[in-house]
């Protein structure tokens, strides 16, 4: 898969919630006519000096069009790009100062809203369409800027936005809708003392965990790497979950591991044994409907390679929760997956150390420190089908 597919991974999430169907099968309601564009009220409440510039990035859906939005959410396609690539138009809205607030409007957007503080992004632009930043690339431009990126989905059926932070912690932030009977739902913030205490405990973990942690030139946290891009820089080490995974199959090459994908459908299960190479795993008819390769770390911290997740009704929602339980740690404790709670998460002396210390430290325990963190609904993300406004919140780096 593409860097721009990883980094990505939430939001075809998003898209697939938007769709119908989530990663525990739940349908999304039939909803009122929502507006072509959304207010999103943009607050600085993070205690720092200097600009802020935000950014509207993302995919128009009525004509599958890649582009920018202005602050009154007019959209602008990008231009071609070349190779090297190119600058990209100035995309940048200047953002609220600290203590103040700025509304802009969203479009129907399969997007992000990016945040700088301090200087602008330098976004360009290739024969293939828009460079993300990549900042475990150490050349990247925008390596030593302070920001991040909320991902949201807007389309006729409502809106779906999360904080993610399924490739790096860093500036923080939360999320909010208001929904037509004008209650707001959020999520996203970290309890007190959360931003210090994570960076903290990821640099006091052992096994190359701290080598995640990116500083500036001040020597303060830019960002901690998710652990896929870590193994991908050289941070962290490509065998960092063996062990785990090693047990796992072993343990089931002589019992059997049941999923059952959808929270919906308790009837529909598949049942997993370890054969030879493989994790073969079988419908109730005893029909083999689908096999896993035997997957190394960066397949589970990314879900994707030999944990591929296809959009379709059965290798992808199997993939899926094999994924949330390797990152979990809970594939040895509980041989009927997906969990219902989060108890037993992240308790097994080798686990996803950046998952853990993140979601330890979230005000309502929901991140998205991985790319199907919404396996049982540990997401950090709101929607609704009438939205009539929403929330960007730049928070405290305390």
């Amino acid at each position: 898969m593409s860097l721009q597919g990883k980094l990505l991974a939430p939001l075809v999430t998003a898209l697939l919630v938007a769709t119908g169907f989530t990663a525990t099968g739940a349908a999304t309601p039939a909803t009122a006519a929502v507006p072509s564009t959304v207010p999103l009220t943009v607050t600085n409440n993070s205690g720092r000096g200097g600009p802020v510039y935000l950014y509207n990035l993302g995919t128009l859906l009525s004509t599958g069009q890649q582009g920018w939005a202005d602050a009154g959410g007019t959209f602008h396609p990008w231009p071609a790009g070349g190779n090297p690539p190119t600058p990209a138009p100035d995309a940048a809205i200047p953002g609220p100062a600290s203590g103040q607030s700025t509304t802009i409007r969203i479009p129907k957007f399969s997007g992000r809203v990016y945040f700088s503080y301090g200087q602008k992004l330098v976004f360009k632009l290739t024969t293939g369409g828009l460079v993300q930043p990549a900042v475990q690339n150490p050349s990247d431009p925008n390596r030593n800027i302070l920001f991040n990126w909320s991902e949201y989905t807007l389309n006729d059926a409502g809106l779906w936005i999360n904080s993610t932070q399924v490739d790096m912690v860093s500036a923080p932030y939360a999320v909010g809708v208001k929904a037509g009977d004008g209650s707001v739902r959020s999520t996203g913030h970290l309890k007190p003392g959360g931003y210090s205490g994570f960076f903290g405990a990821l640099r006091g973990t052992p096994g190359g965990w701290a080598n995640l942690v990116q500083t500036g030139p001040d020597g303060s946290p830019l960002r901690a790497l998710a652990p896929g891009h870590g193994i991908e820089s050289g941070a962290l080490p490509r065998t960092v979950l063996d062990d785990y995974i090693n047990r796992v199959w072993q343990k089931y090459s002589t019992s059997t591991l049941s999923v059952t994908p959808f929270a919906d459908q308790p009837g529909t299960k598949y049942y997993g044994r370890v054969s030879g190479s493989t994790m073969d795993f079988t419908n109730s008819a005893g029909a083999v409907v689908t096999r896993f390769q035997k997957p190394d770390s960066d397949s589970v911290f990314g879900c994707y390679k030999l944990l591929d997740a296809p959009n379709d009704l059965v290798r992808g929602p199997i993939s899926r929760t094999l994924c949330a339980g390797y990152n979990r740690s809970t594939l040895l404790v509980n041989p009927n997956q997906p969990d219902t709670g989060s108890a037993a998460f992240y308790q097994d002396a080798v686990t996803n150390q950046y998952a853990r210390e993140l979601h330890a430290r979230m005000a309502d325990g929901k991140a998205y420190a991985f790319a199907f963190d919404d396996v049982g609904h540990h997401e950090s993300l709101v929607n609704d089908g009438n939205p009539q406004q929403a929330y960007l919140t730049l928070d405290p780096f305390s």
